[in-house]
C-alpha cells in the first residue's frame, strides 16, 4: 500500500497537468492567427464588403517569406566573390554573410 500511494499521487498529478500543457500550445497557435487576421483586416481597410473578403482569404492563405537557409546564402556568398583574391574573396564573402 506504501508503495501504491506514491505512484497514485504521480499518476494522478500527470493526469491533471497534460490537459493544461496542451492547451498552453494552443493559445499560441490562436495568437498567431490572431495578430495575422489583424495585419489582414488593416490590409482591406476602404474596399468594398466582397473584395475585403476575398483579399482576406488570400491574406490569410498566404504563407510568410521563408529566410534563406544559411548554407543557400554561403552559396550565393561563394558565388559573388569569385575571382577574387583570397584575402578580399574572405572580406566580401564576412560582408555577405552579415548582411540580410
Amino acid at each position: 500500500m506504501k508503495k501504491l500511494l506514491p505512484l497514485l499521487i504521480v499518476s494522478l498529478a500527470a493526469t491533471v497537468a497534460m490537459p493544461a500543457f496542451a492547451a498552453g500550445t494552443d493559445a499560441k497557435s490562436t495568437e498567431a492567427k490572431s495578430s495575422k487576421m489583424a495585419e489582414c483586416n488593416a490590409k482591406t481597410k476602404g474596399m468594398s464588403k466582397d473584395e475585403a473578403a476575398k483579399a482576406r482569404s488570400e491574406c490569410m492563405k498566404a504563407k510568410p517569406a521563408a529566410k534563406p537557409s544559411s548554407s543557400s546564402k554561403m552559396a550565393e556568398c561563394n558565388a559573388k566573390t569569385k575571382g577574387m583574391s583570397k584575402a578580399d574573396a574572405a572580406k566580401a564573402r564576412s560582408e555577405c554573410m552579415k548582411a540580410t
